[in-house]
């Protein structure tokens, strides 16, 4: 698996995180505290987090499926994306035991 794969998953992990956790708190403005443009920020967050999931899904079951993860690690990090913060903690745990195993691979010599 090449290094290029983790680093598309990791980007979008960050940025579907980051949206989401946008959304959330523009949702607690919107209907919680009543704020003035909320609604606006909630609609466009909204969609935007909607679309780059989609990307997000893609990229991590590509990874999955080069890593050959099972169905359930699989879909464990697939639903990362839809719980606030949760896209992070995943994000960290997956790059770390990809991240040795990529190095690991890259320390045997190959025969010439």
């Amino acid at each position: 698996m090449k290094k290029s794969v983790l680093t598309r998953y990791r980007v979008m992990a960050y940025v579907t995180g980051v949206l989401l956790v946008l959304l959330t708190l523009g949702v607690i403005g919107k209907y919680l505290l009543d704020m003035d443009g909320a609604d606006g920020f909630t609609s466009v967050v909204g969609i935007a987090h909607g679309w780059l999931y989609i990307v997000y899904l893609v990229f991590a079951f590509d990874l999955g499926s080069k890593a050959k993860w099972p169905v359930k690690k699989q879909l464990w990090v697939l639903l990362a994306g839809t719980i606030p913060t949760a896209a992070f903690v995943v994000e960290r745990k997956i790059s770390r035991e990809l991240e040795s195993q990529l190095t690991d691979t890259a320390k045997v010599p190959t025969r010439a």
